[in-house]
């Protein structure tokens, strides 16, 4: 397998693994305007040379939009191997480029956000422990934070405060969501939109700045759902999976 590392050159003729439409996509266009300038950061996207989801994203911790401490770490953002990529050694190879690259850049190792049991949009734990990932630190409700350090002593990092126990304001839902994954930029209008539709207090709030990231009220900030102050979810809703959650929120009534 060829690996493809996408560069400020190159970003406008590549696809960007998890959504394949094309260019002028909404998707597309917020997650390739929000990695024009990431790139400049120290942002690295390498993915396999294949129409699918294989790649891995990561960024120097102290740029990384991630409510985390964690100095002189290189911090994944998103690492995604599936479908007919999976169980070919892909994931390994992108991992390891990964843990070279941060080394050469005199790095004192890798944090990534996951959680106890696979969840969606969260890398795998179990994966990642069979690599040497440990637990730095947990966040409620089920966010882990592991880390695998290069050498003995290495300080471990940590979540921020605000994001230990995750909070906000208001009655009804509210959603804090970035660019960072592409999938925002269809379904956050989408379900926003159904929801006031409804009747179903509903406000979003865009994490669309690093600063925000870095002291969200949550430890996951491409999208964090809470519903009268309490947060519910990490996962992108689509209407149907929204209206079945916020039944299950007032105990099945409508």
């Amino acid at each position: 397998m060829e690996y493809i590392r996408v560069t400020e050159e190159n970003l406008e003729s590549e696809h960007i693994c998890c959504a394949l439409s094309n260019n002028k996509d909404p998707q597309v266009l917020a997650k390739k305007e929000w990695m024009r300038e990431r790139l400049k950061e120290g942002l690295v996207f390498l993915k396999g040379n294949i129409r699918g989801k294989c790649f891995i994203e990561y960024i120097p911790a102290e740029y990384a939009w991630v409510p985390v401490e964690a100095d002189n770490y290189m911090h994944i953002n998103c690492f995604w191997v599936s479908g007919s990529c999976k169980g070919k050694g892909y994931g390994n190879d992108l991992l390891e480029q990964c843990i070279e690259d941060a080394k050469a850049k005199g790095k004192s190792g890798l944090t990534v956000i996951s959680s106890p049991k696979k969840m969606a949009f969260l890398s795998d734990p179990k994966y990642l422990a069979h690599k040497g990932f440990q637990v730095a630190d947990t966040a409620e409700p089920y966010f882990s934070l592991l880390y695998l350090p290069f050498s003995e002593g290495a300080e471990v990092p940590q979540f921020k405060p605000c994001a230990k126990e995750p909070r906000t304001e208001g009655d009804g839902f509210t959603l804090y969501y970035s660019s960072g994954c592409p999938f925002t930029a269809k379904y956050v209008p989408m379900v926003e939109q159904y929801a006031l539709s409804q009747g179903i207090p509903f406000q979003t709030i865009a994490v669309d700045t690093r600063e925000k990231a870095q002291n969200s009220p949550a430890a996951w900030t491409n999208y964090a759902l809470f519903y009268n102050g309490s947060y519910v979810t990490n996962e992108i809703l689509s209407e149907k999976k929204f209206q079945k959650l916020y039944d299950e929120l007032r105990g099945g009534k409508r």
